[in-house]
């Protein structure tokens, strides 16, 4: 018997006063307080206990590096970008040889264009890759592009483009980057996470066995995402949906098998039924019909659910006529923008919503602007909830931070700043948005399996703003604490 008391806990939302004894990873006993017993005691200081939170949307090596990347939210402009980066670069100065990295910038409202010539400019024949936050766009120096072998006319690579040249990058040695992401995953966990799936367009299932062997113990449940270029080496290893992988401890599985309908909002190329108000596009396709539902017909057949990522409304309406037309399991990520027909077909196709809540706040201006008259039915939460859709929630780290906290916080709120709600009629009540969060857990009972957090504060009680600063005072991970608040 490997025992933990959690002492002095409310369990649930408004749960009163009780010891939880946890035995072989699950809850063994919900006692009075004072009444359990265990040779490992964590007190909770009477804290509310609730099941651990999952990030259902991660790019895990993406985050982790993301964390030493220098930061360009805050521009305005293509300029003020390349401020911030000198800014930068002149308190901690590098090797002119370095690529310089940067990462975060939303040029959707940018009153000027990013460029290949304002870097030549600014830092004359130095590498410089700029990454935006929705991860669609690379904006490079002339030097970067030479690191890679490529010219373009702009410098500011889209979609495939900008994919296939971040592979290209020079990156961090393995072992380096296995470091960053363990440090990822325990401040992860210091916020409550204790899984998180993990859509990094690599080899999942090898890098995070690799992982697992050579660190040991791992700090949170993980879903390996396949990527779209390993659906044959999936099939050819056997790989399932929610399989176990060996020597795993149970904590790694496989995940769904992920497909691009289209792009993103703030690159503009969210597929849309109507146009862009400005250069009168529709955004881009990625997958045609004919060619995503040979792709999803495979992967289905083979075990493998498929992930759809669409964001803009025909997007969602291709990817929902393609699960209907197969009839079968998976999920749509992202669903920012929906037409009222599609909304209640979710839940008819018994289809996932995987939505990222942080994103609405970060993306209500350019929405405003580039997708004005129909922001009524963007992240859509409480419609989709209310038709009968599962909602899971992420945070599409790096383009929100590894923290669902912040996505319960958006979710309930519709805002992260001092402006009024935007389109507070999409809000969702905090239970829902905690079990969103928690891969649809909801409550404390016996037998669960032990994968909890202890919070310093019972969350029906906190505004949005607080919701987002929850202290975390323990987590737990199959009866094993991950996390302890000194």
């Amino acid at each position: 018997m490997n025992d933990l008391l959690l002492r002095r806990v409310r369990p649930g939302l408004g749960g009163e006063p009780a010891d939880v004894l946890i035995s072989d990873g699950r809850i063994a006993a919900i006692t009075g307080p004072g009444e359990g017993a265990a040779a490992r005691v964590i007190d909770g200081h009477g804290g509310t206990l609730l099941p651990g939170l999952v990030d259902a949307h991660v790019h895990v090596v993406q985050w982790s590096t993301f964390r030493r990347r220098i930061p360009l939210d805050a521009a305005k402009s293509a300029a003020e970008a390349v401020e911030l980066l000198l800014a930068h670069l002149l308190a901690t100065p590098g090797r002119p040889e370095e690529l310089v990295v940067g990462a975060g910038f939303r040029d959707g409202l940018w009153p000027d264009k990013p460029h290949k010539d304002l870097l030549q400019h600014a830092l004359p024949g130095r590498p410089v890759a700029l990454f935006s936050a929705d991860l669609h766009t690379l904006w490079l120096s002339p030097a970067a592009l030479r690191l890679i072998g490529r010219d373009h006319p702009t410098g500011v690579l889209l979609e495939n483009d900008c994919m296939s040249a971040t592979a290209e990058l020079p990156s961090a040695p393995v072992e380096v980057q296995d470091a960053w992401v363990a440090e990822a995953v325990a401040a992860a966990a210091a916020r409550g996470v204790t899984g998180i799936v993990d859509y990094e367009y690599a080899d999942t299932v090898t890098d995070w066995t690799r992982r697992r062997l050579a660190n040991g113990p791992l700090n949170a449940r993980i879903g390996c995402v396949i990527a779209r270029h390993l659906l044959d080496t999936a099939i050819e290893r056997g790989h399932r949906t929610g399989d176990v992988l060996p020597g795993s401890d149970g904590l790694l599985k496989v995940g769904p098998f992920k497909l691009f309908v289209d792009g993103s909002l703030n690159t503009r190329t969210a597929y849309c039924h109507d146009p862009y108000p400005e250069g009168d596009t529709l955004g881009l396709l990625e997958l045609p019909p004919e060619e995503l539902v040979p792709l999803m017909r495979r992967a289905a057949e083979n075990g493998l659910e498929p992930a759809v990522h669409a964001i803009g409304d025909q997007a969602n309406t291709i990817a929902l006529d393609a699960f209907a037309e197969l009839g079968c399991a998976g999920r749509i990520e992202h669903a920012q923008l929906l037409s009222p027909r599609d909304v209640t077909r979710f839940a008819q196709l018994g289809i996932v919503a995987s939505v990222q809540p942080a994103h609405q706040p970060d993306d209500r201006d350019v929405a405003d602007r580039h997708w004005h008259g129909r922001t009524d039915r963007a992240f859509p939460y409480r419609a989709l909830l209310e038709s009968g859709a599962r909602l899971e929630i992420g945070s599409d780290a790096p383009v929100s931070p590894l923290d669902p906290w912040d996505g319960i916080a958006s979710a309930v709120g519709r805002t992260d700043d001092d402006r009024p709600a935007w389109h507070p009629e999409q809000a969702i009540p905090l239970a829902d948005a905690l079990a969103a969060a928690s891969g649809g857990r909801r409550g404390i009972a016996v037998g669960d399996v032990a994968d909890l957090m202890i919070t310093a504060a019972d969350p029906s009680h906190l505004s949005p703003a607080d919701l987002r600063a929850m202290p975390i005072t323990a987590t737990i991970l199959a009866g094993r604490p991950t996390h302890v608040s000194a």
